[in-house]
């Protein structure tokens, strides 16, 4: 899957967008880090998916919760309640991206160091769980 120019800028902001919101957490929850890493998460995933797609994503009825969540805590963020506005974003991110957690634990467990890690006794347990696999009786 070739992806176009737009496409590549987005996945750019998408990573730059999480590397800040990762800065602002480190950094005692920097309001300022975590605003624009929640516009250039923002701005990455419009570029990726396009602003349409991007819209009736969170438009969907189903997830209404989490995108008033999300939204909500992006602009508690704004308003420089960063540690509240986190939490509620992070119940949002959640709520909205959550049917996508099994793919990346399935993903991530063909990467060769990381699958192994993914496979330790204590840990295979809690990435089963979130990756919602079945263990069988037998």
């Amino acid at each position: 899957m070739w992806l176009s120019d737009a496409q590549k800028i987005g996945v750019a902001l998408t990573t730059f967008g999480t590397l800040f919101m990762f800065l602002g957490v480190m950094l005692f929850f920097d309001a300022a880090l975590l605003a624009l890493g929640n516009m250039l998460f923002l701005s990455g995933l419009t570029l990726i998916i396009g602003p349409q797609k991007t819209f009736y994503f969170f438009a969907r009825k189903q997830k209404l919760r989490g995108t008033a969540c999300f939204i909500g805590g992006i602009l508690l963020v704004f308003m420089k309640y960063a540690f509240i506005g986190m939490i509620v974003e992070i119940f949002g991110f959640l709520n909205l991206f959550g049917d996508f957690f099994p793919v990346v634990v399935t993903f991530l467990r063909q990467v060769p160091f990381v699958g192994n890690l993914l496979s330790l006794p204590y840990i295979r347990p809690i990435v089963d769980r979130i990756a919602g696999s079945r263990t069988s009786a037998v």
